[in-house]
């Protein structure tokens, strides 16, 4: 469906886009989560780029029925000067489809593409060009070193959003990506926006993931349940919102998209030291023990 007149008006507004970068852990929902938060966005009738920050180059499928496009480095190696318009592709409701690109498997840094593409299209003043409202990073979270902590580290992004679920190790990364954020804050760095819960299948899910919001001095922008209904989108190439727009699952990205919309305030997050970590997961697992073992009824799953 066409956005109104009204929200069309929206995409006038901003005389800069809007930065966004968004980690995770790989494996994590990131780039479903990413596609979705742009297809709704565009739905609300803003001009939108999706960056495709990983190396495999799958960020932007869903946008364009699972089809696959060259990436920035992919075109670099086949010329010495690229022409910025040839990495830009459309998709979705307009949305335009970046990916930066990895080297060779086994040669050169994967981060090193998005330090490329991105100066690339900066360059050649693609983002005013094409008037833009939003440009969302989709950068891997497993590491923020290097060219994955570009977003963060030269100020590209204005806002920091991170993917994760309750399972350790995606709290793990979360936490590693709150101290590059800290570290870098200082010398005028992105900022942390909050955490966007992925896969919340079972109420004590969400009550791990709110104790380390806690923990860490920031929010939950929205909590996103595991559903059939994404699987079977990405299975046809398509995002949720564009394959199932009436359903509860593209609502839910919906009202993420506008919250993120509405997000003005970002903030330095407080990781938790190696130590810390290590005692808060302790204390969770002893109480999933329990509440399994019947020690301890939990109200909330029915337990």
């Amino acid at each position: 469906m066409p956005p109104s007149s009204i929200q069309a008006n929206q995409s006038s507004t901003r005389s800069q886009p809007r930065q966004i970068a968004i980690y995770g852990k790989g494996g994590i929902g990131k780039s479903t989560t990413t596609s979705n938060l742009s297809a709704a966005l565009s739905d609300l009738g803003y001009k939108v780029m999706q960056f495709g920050c990983d190396p495999k180059a799958d960020s932007t499928n869903t946008l364009r029925d699972g089809s696959y496009i060259p990436t920035v480095l992919d075109l670099l190696r086949e010329k010495k000067k690229v022409d910025a318009h040839e990495a830009i592709f459309q998709g979705y409701n307009g949305i335009y489809c970046v990916e930066a690109g990895g080297p060779a498997p086994g040669v050169g840094c994967a981060g090193r593409g998005i330090i490329t593409a991105v100066q690339l299209l900066k360059q050649q003043n693609i983002f005013e060009e094409l008037e833009l409202d939003y440009v969302i990073y989709d950068v891997l979270g497993d590491v923020v070193c290097g060219g994955f902590a570009v977003p963060i580290r030269e100020g590209i992004a204005q806002h920091v959003f991170t993917v994760t679920s309750a399972d350790f190790m995606a709290i793990y990364a979360a936490n590693n990506l709150f101290k590059g954020i800290q570290r870098y804050s200082n010398a005028g760095g992105a900022l942390l926006g909050g955490v966007i819960a992925n896969s919340m299948s079972h109420p004590y899910q969400r009550e791990i993931v709110d104790d380390f919001v806690a923990h860490t001095h920031t929010q939950v922008m929205q909590y996103v349940p595991r559903s059939i209904t994404v699987t079977q989108s990405e299975l046809s190439g398509k995002t949720t919102i564009e394959a199932s727009p009436q359903s509860e699952q593209a609502e839910i990205y919906r009202e993420l998209a506008r919250r993120v919309d509405a997000h003005t305030e970002s903030a330095t997050p407080e990781p938790l030291e190696p130590g810390e970590l290590k005692d808060w997961a302790s204390k969770w697992a002893d109480t999933l023990v329990a509440i399994e073992s019947g020690e301890v009824r939990d109200e909330k799953a029915g337990i």
